[in-house]
């Protein structure tokens, strides 16, 4: 990134995707699907491997985006890989950082280790299929989420979020 991008950027998210959880088939004569993960924000888009023939694969990766605005929801889209035509599309969706953001401006020290400090309730305006928590996890604030895939006909993806501050900058 260079300098004057780098200007308006409150912190980091580093997004841990942990697993997909029954994504939908695309490979139809395997009964099975090679997914990946696509995360967008703004002019940033970050993927995941692809994991061959699985429906319920294992990622554990970290994907970090620059947060400039906290107000924009982050797009995640799960594809299917394929050799000889346009990788399908498994499913969306979409999240936001606003009530993480207003917990890490707390700063929050001395929690015992896992303690839950607010839960973020699905709704209509989220994607998320179970109640989310954000918890204090070794001295920072995390949000495990379970989002489920709009736009097919199955599938959710487990992710965590992490704040990283940018030494200098406050939220």
């Amino acid at each position: 990134m260079s300098d004057s991008s780098m200007e308006n950027v409150l912190g980091l998210l580093r997004i841990r995707i942990h697993r997909g959880v029954k994504l939908a088939i695309r490979d139809v004569h395997l009964r099975s699907s090679d997914p990946y993960v696509v995360v967008r924000l703004g002019k940033q888009k970050l993927k995941t491997r692809v994991v061959k023939k699985n429906v319920n694969p294992e990622w554990e990766e970290d994907l970090t985006l620059s947060i400039a605005d906290p107000n924009t929801p982050i797009k995640l889209t799960v594809y299917d890989k394929d050799t000889f035509t346009f990788d399908d599309k498994m499913g969306d969706a979409e999240f936001d950082i606003k009530t993480l953001i207003e917990v890490v401006k707390w700063r929050l020290e001395g929690i015992p280790n896992g303690t839950i400090i607010t839960r973020v309730k699905p709704n209509r305006q989220n994607c998320l299929s179970e109640e989310s928590c954000i918890v204090w996890d070794n001295g920072q604030v995390v949000q495990n989420m379970v989002l489920r895939l709009r736009n097919v006909e199955c599938g959710e993806v487990e992710l965590q979020l992490q704040w990283i501050d940018i030494p200098g900058r406050a939220l």
